[in-house]
């Protein structure tokens, strides 16, 4: 129900119609109030709507949703292919990738370094054709999130991968070829040699050449 429901909102089916009661909401998905209430609540909390008293059940205006929701982002990809939206995305990553790369080659243990070889490697693969491009190209992003030790990093993990999907899809699309896995291996060289100075760079390189391939914003 709340699948159905966020992405109608996402989609624009409520722009021209109220959104329906909680009554009709029941009677259409067959569930009671009290499970209706619970799925109005959940796109609350992702700022799709509001509820007041005496005005209902409204959908907010697009300004207002929560992009770090991974759901909402995923609807949003999912809606129409923006290349203005996953240029945003990309620009909200120089923000933060690098500086978790840096923060990686200060604080890591060696388990992170097994995660973020393990990335490396599934990457490796993944260009000879033995793994999955995307999974790969993932891991390894998620594994240095984690390693920068900084658990609101982490807690970003799911909007990375969410948008990820969508942004490697297109950059391989126009390369032709998956990602550039020496320039990804030069950020786990400079994490494991503890240099956060370099791990900074080359996360930024990475970043940069996928902006590179937009356009620039309308």
């Amino acid at each position: 129900m709340l699948e159905s429901l966020g992405r109608a909102i996402v989609i624009g089916r409520y722009d021209t119609h109220p959104f329906p009661t909680e009554a009709d909401l029941a009677l259409t998905y067959g569930v009671s109030r009290s499970v209706t209430r619970e799925a109005v609540k959940m796109l609350t909390a992702k700022g799709l709507v509001s509820a007041r008293p005496r005005q209902g059940t409204i959908v907010r205006p697009a300004r207002d949703w929560n992009l770090i929701d991974p759901d909402v982002l995923r609807w949003l990809l999912e809606r129409k292919f923006s290349v203005d939206l996953l240029r945003h995305f990309n620009e909200l990553r120089v923000a933060i990738e690098p500086e978790a790369a840096a923060l990686a080659a200060r604080y890591h243990d060696p388990a992170d370094l097994v995660g973020i070889d393990a990335g490396l490697a599934a990457m490796r693969a993944a260009d000879r054709g033995d793994d999955d491009v995307l999974d790969a190209d993932i891991a390894f992003h998620v594994a240095i999130l984690l390693a920068s030790r900084n658990p609101f990093y982490a807690q970003l993990r799911s909007v990375v991968e969410t948008a990820l999907r969508t942004s490697i899809l297109f950059t391989n699309r126009i390369e032709g070829r998956s990602a550039n896995v020496d320039a990804h291996a030069a950020v786990a060289d400079a994490i494991r040699d503890g240099n956060p100075v370099a791990a900074h760079a080359a996360m930024r390189r990475i970043i940069g050449d996928v902006l590179t391939l937009m356009p620039p914003g309308t």
